[in-house]
């Protein structure tokens, strides 16, 4: 029987389903949805044209403090660079495609794409 997911859970998941919607309607190809290792977590990993894309999606229900965007600070860019990092070395070996880093920050309403955020 699967955990049970909390509330927050559960509108982190819709936020990444709405993101990888979104994504795809866009013409990006998903490869991987959240990967992870004690290093970190990366929430979708797709493929743009001849791009690798790492995917940081966040989502928050009020503008406070920055909203979604604002909240991908240093400290977590490096959590995702560090499991992009392992991911690629584990299915690339040392012959790296080109990457970039993305947020998708989920707002009510809509989805704010940042290109090469990090």
């Amino acid at each position: 029987m699967p955990a049970r997911r909390s509330p927050t859970q559960r509108a982190g998941d819709a936020a990444e389903a709405g993101a990888l919607d979104f994504l795809v309607a866009r013409g990006l190809r998903p490869l991987a949805r959240n990967v992870s290792s004690k290093l970190g977590e990366i929430d979708l990993i797709m493929q743009d044209r001849d791009e690798l894309v790492f995917v940081e999606v966040r989502a928050r229900s009020r503008s406070d403090f920055g909203g979604a965007a604002a909240s991908v600070g240093w400290a977590k860019q490096q959590r995702v660079r560090r499991e992009a990092q392992r991911w690629l070395c584990a299915n690339f070996g040392d012959r790296w495609p080109a990457c970039r880093f993305d947020v998708c920050a989920v707002r009510p309403g809509g989805i704010d794409w940042i290109r090469g955020a990090f």
